[in-house]
């Protein structure tokens, strides 16, 4: 009887220590499994934020450019000394005071870490602002002729 028991005891501590055992490896693998995850979103991220950091570049040397196109036509509206030459450049710089709003908007999104879809989308509401302003500018200007 007493050697039933003893090997009763050590089938079962044999079960449990290889129980422990299982346990710790697939609680190894999923730890290893999220931190894999973890890293593996914080590149797809990083690399995503990368092309929209390049889009926004490229949204501020646009919109630096046409800022000197506006101050260029603005020397020559102040010249003409015209009342609706004048309204029709301040309607127009607003148009473009708008398109830096929507430019810093746009780079707050990508900073905050917002979803991509959200990014994409005050990007192209920057890009859709900026050619208004352009289009704002290039009917001035046909205007002055």
């Amino acid at each position: 009887m007493k050697r039933s028991r003893l090997n009763l005891f050590k089938a079962t501590s044999m079960t449990i220590s290889i129980l422990g055992i299982v346990m710790i490896l697939v609680t190894l693998v999923v730890v290893g499994y999220l931190g894999f995850q973890a890293v593996s979103s914080t590149i797809s991220t990083n690399v995503g934020s990368g092309t929209s950091y390049d889009k926004i570049a490229d949204l501020n040397s646009d919109f630096d450019s046409l800022q000197t196109q506006y101050n260029s036509t603005k020397e020559t509206v102040d010249s003409r000394n015209n009342q609706n030459l004048t309204q029709e450049y301040d309607n127009a710089e607003i148009q473009l005071i708008q398109a830096q709003s929507d430019i810093s908007a746009a780079q707050s999104a990508i900073e905050s870490h917002q979803s991509p879809e959200e990014i994409q989308n005050r990007i192209n509401v920057a890009q859709t602002q900026l050619d208004t302003a352009s289009n704002s500018l290039n009917n001035l200007n046909s205007q002055l002729g």
